[in-house]
């Protein structure tokens, strides 16, 4: 192995089996059902100038690399009884969409992805993990005088569907998505202008990690193409806002053992109190740059370079009470859903729609609202955050960046914007 890396500051061989099904599943039909198996590695090596060599293969042609990976893994992991079961178990959760005449019609996802990781690194390391991932998604659509509306739930997880699908949150899934959809038959155009929005925990950290979160990663933030670059130790945020990024909390759909390039794992501060402490680094960013990886190296697949990426990455609890920040608005907008948005990374400005919407008015949730947007600049919306929840909850995504799709989550508590600009109907 050690000839593959003669030469090179850092070199790894990274092998990946991935065994993926995804059923699609109608009120009266399995809509799709399919089941697919991949594998092959990439050698990538980094040389002293830090140019990268890298390459990729579905075939195990080199002798050298025949020699040290090892193919005695599960195969054949959805077997028909498996697949059986899921499609059972499909068929009993659909029995919970509401009854309604105003539900038209509904769609289930169920994915599940196993994917088995090998590691051997030019500093001696050898690493070999395998990973569930389950998602489950559902759609509602209502209708009611001509008016459609959409109704859309989604949980994911690194873990076993077997385990997964015994949550409490799993099983509320089809009478939340029928719930968010018949409410939105009956939302009011929402009021635009500069007001006061408190951002449900069930927002998800939408915005920390679009709007504030791929600018801590190294490629950027070491790379003077983010807003925090050069401002380690200083002030950049309220003293209520401490944001870390996790990828040990385990069943969180962001989680990993080691990410990959073989660096364990770890809990990173990103800001404490306030004040920016750390970045997210893999290899190449950290000795380019004289630091140590935080274990945030991640890739699509075997075919990608390893870049520097979030995890599980969340705002800390606060000292407040969800339904105190709620009364402290006399007129204002609760958002609970956020949806898709623009962002521009080097600046943090961002537009972000409003999925679940209500309008606060004395304190209290006055009616549901839709057609809004809020349009900021997420490092300025952390420096005036002045209430945050003891409250916390995640939501699980996919990130892409630089052509690349990962597994995350993000989470926040309840927090309270003072003023923001809501892009609406004026009435």
């Amino acid at each position: 192995m050690k000839d593959l890396f003669e030469g090179t500051v850092f070199g790894d061989l990274y092998f990946e089996r991935t065994e993926a099904l995804k059923i699609v599943l109608e009120p009266d039909r399995i809509e799709e059902l399919s089941v697919g198996e991949e594998s092959g590695y990439s050698l990538r090596r980094i040389k002293e100038n830090l140019e990268i060599e890298f390459s990729s293969s579905t075939k195990l042609e080199d002798e050298r690399i025949n020699r040290v990976v090892d193919l005695s893994f599960k195969s054949s992991y959805f077997s028909d009884l498996k697949i059986k079961e899921r499609i059972s178990f499909l068929e009993t959760l659909k029995r919970k969409v509401k009854g309604s005449p105003y539900l038209k019609h509904y769609r289930f996802f169920l994915t599940e992805v196993v994917k088995e990781v090998q590691i051997y690194t030019s500093e001696d390391i050898y690493r070999r993990f395998l990973i569930p991932y389950v998602r489950l998604a559902i759609t509602v659509v209502a209708e009611r005088d001509g008016r459609l509306e959409r109704g859309y739930e989604v949980k994911a997880y690194t873990l076993e569907f077997e385990k997964a699908k015994d949550f409490i949150e799993v099983q509320e899934l089809p009478e939340r998505a029928s719930s968010l959809a018949l409410t939105l038959l009956s939302a009011r155009k929402a009021p635009a202008g500069i007001m006061p929005v408190v951002l449900s925990g069930e927002a998800g950290g939408t915005m920390i990690h679009e709007a504030v979160g791929h600018g801590f990663e190294a490629d950027h933030a070491e790379e003077g193409l983010s807003i925090y670059s050069g401002k380690l130790g200083e002030k950049v945020a309220s003293p209520f806002i401490t944001v870390i990024d996790d990828p040990t909390l385990s069943h969180l759909f962001g989680f990993y053992p080691y990410d990959d390039e073989g660096t364990e794992a770890q809990k990173v501060v990103l800001i404490e109190k306030g004040v920016l402490k750390n970045f997210l680094y893999d290899k190449f960013f950290a000795l380019k740059h004289g630091k140590i990886s935080n274990g945030h190296g991640r890739r699509e697949s075997f075919r990608d370079l390893p870049i520097p990426r979030m995890s599980n990455t969340y705002i800390e609890r606060g000292p407040h009470k969800p339904e105190e920040i709620v009364k402290s608005i006399d007129s204002g907008l609760l958002v609970k859903k956020m949806g898709g948005g623009e962002v521009n990374p080097l600046t943090g400005d961002f537009v972000f729609e409003i999925r679940e919407g209500y309008y606060i008015y004395k304190g209290e949730i006055a009616y549901p609202i839709k057609g809004a947007n809020l349009v900021g600049n997420g490092p300025k919306v952390l420096e005036i955050i002045d209430m945050v929840g003891d409250d916390l909850h995640f939501e699980p995504g996919f990130c892409g960046k630089d052509g690349q799709r990962v597994p995350v989550s993000d989470g926040q508590p309840t927090l309270r914007i003072p003023e923001i600009t809501v892009g609406g109907v004026v009435e």
